[in-house]
């Protein structure tokens, strides 16, 4: 299916989430264990106050950072785009392209409710979106 809506997609997950006092090396240690590529930071209420990825754990070790005494809220990406969960999956693939992320945290009533990423989209949703990209720049 090539139109799903987000929350088909992130049906039952559960997503990792971790309060902004966590350390780098705590963020690290469970997106490993998890098999995921971002943490979203939250606060206790769901709210999303911005989320960590691998390109930050890079970015911060890059610059020598600790990672046991870093918390996530000194070297996450703050304010991150978001996605609602009534959206279409081709809505969450045009925002990843042009923010150029591959992580999107899901928010309803300002709350984190999922994560998608662009590894969650099925071969015919990112063969309309290459399709639409290819149609744009072939205008432009």
């Amino acid at each position: 299916m090539t139109n799903r809506y987000i929350s088909e997609i992130v049906r039952e997950q559960d997503p990792l989430m971790l309060p902004p006092d966590a350390s780098v090396a705590q963020a690290c240690e469970r997106m490993c264990a998890r098999h995921v590529g971002a943490v979203l930071v939250a606060d206790r209420a769901h709210h999303l106050l911005g989320i960590f990825t691998g390109r930050d754990a890079v970015r911060a070790l890059g610059r020598g950072c600790d990672a046991t005494h870093t918390h996530l809220d000194a070297v996450m990406t703050t304010g991150p785009a978001t996605i609602r969960p009534d959206a279409h999956a081709i809505d969450a693939l045009r925002l990843m392209s042009d923010g150029g992320f591959r992580h999107l945290p899901v928010v309803e009533k300002g709350k984190v409710i999922a994560i998608v990423a662009r590894s969650d989209f099925e071969g015919l949703e990112l063969d309309r979106f290459e399709e639409e990209k290819a149609l744009w720049e072939h205008i432009g």
